[in-house]
């Protein structure tokens, strides 16, 4: 097999080596750089004495993968469940690439539930659950038996579960997001908590400050308190959901990701920290 063979076969196979990443790492950058390397090692390998290249690809990306996470978990020093995954940010339109990083919907609900496994669970969970990769070979992964894996894999999917599940509905998501926007602008509390779960959870991160809230009337007072900048967001999907961004003509404020269940909001993701915003692409935010 030649360079430009190797080549266009590990490109074939690029869209779904990031989704498996990003399901993984929870940042499209970080799944970004795990599949450059695994073209790297590629092209030091023997090619030709690679059977199976999707197969050996998909187990040098996990690799790759839980190797960040445990460096990334050693690494922290806040504690490891307080942050947010990196989102997906698009407008009507979207690319190949990124279709793959949001197949399957994976919303930010699910992802942040997912970062709060180890990084052993989450690799059981997401090669078996979500690439159908039988328990046996992830086991060589992680150096485990297949029944360990296994119940590594029950165990994240218990906690997976926890997860709400967005309404498959764009529309009707659309008109939730729309009408707690109208309500904050207005600063109509009622409203805003007539969209809202009654038992709905915030996460933010801000100034370096992570926030967990838990409530319909908690949230939208907070909400109101922030209802200054309402007329500064416009719509933009999340992760394949309904959500706002909110900017200025001179700077990204914050980024909402909306999980609506049932045509009520149950969580809301919002990152407002400047040092995580100024990665993203201003187009988005005009």
């Amino acid at each position: 097999m030649d360079d430009e063979q190797l080549a266009e076969r590990f490109e074939a196979n690029r869209p779904r080596l990031a989704a498996l990443a990003y399901r993984m790492l929870g940042s499209p950058t970080d799944a970004n750089d795990a599949v450059q390397e695994a073209w790297l090692r590629l092209s030091k390998a023997n090619a030709d004495r690679i059977g199976n290249l999707n197969g050996w690809l998909t187990t040098i990306v996990a690799h790759i993968c839980i190797d960040m996470l445990r460096t990334r978990r050693s690494r922290r020093e806040d504690p490891y469940d307080e942050r947010l995954p990196e989102p997906v940010i698009t407008q009507d339109g979207t690319d190949p690439e990124e279709q793959a990083l949001l197949a399957d919907a994976v919303g930010v609900a699910m992802l942040v539930v997912l970062d709060r496994l180890t990084p052993a669970e989450r690799l059981a969970f997401v090669l078996h659950d979500l690439f159908q990769m039988p328990f046996e070979e992830i086991a060589r992964i992680l150096d485990r038996s297949a029944t360990a894996t296994r119940q590594l894999a029950s165990r994240a999917r218990r906690r997976v579960r926890s997860a709400p599940v967005p309404d498959p509905d764009m529309t009707r998501q659309r008109a939730v997001v729309d009408a707690f926007l109208t309500a904050a602008k207005t600063g109509d509390l009622e409203a805003l908590v007539e969209t809202l779960a009654p038992d709905i959870v915030l996460h933010a991160e801000a100034d370096g400050e992570f926030i967990h809230l838990r409530g319909a009337r908690t949230i939208a007072h907070r909400a109101i308190a922030f209802s200054f900048r309402a007329e500064f967001a416009h719509p933009a999907l999340i992760n394949g959901t309904a959500g706002l961004v909110v900017a200025t003509e001179d700077e990204p404020i914050a980024v909402m990701a909306f999980t609506v269940v049932n045509d009520k909001i149950a969580e809301l993701d919002i990152y407002a920290d400047p040092a995580h915003l100024t990665h993203l692409d201003p187009a988005l935010f005009n």
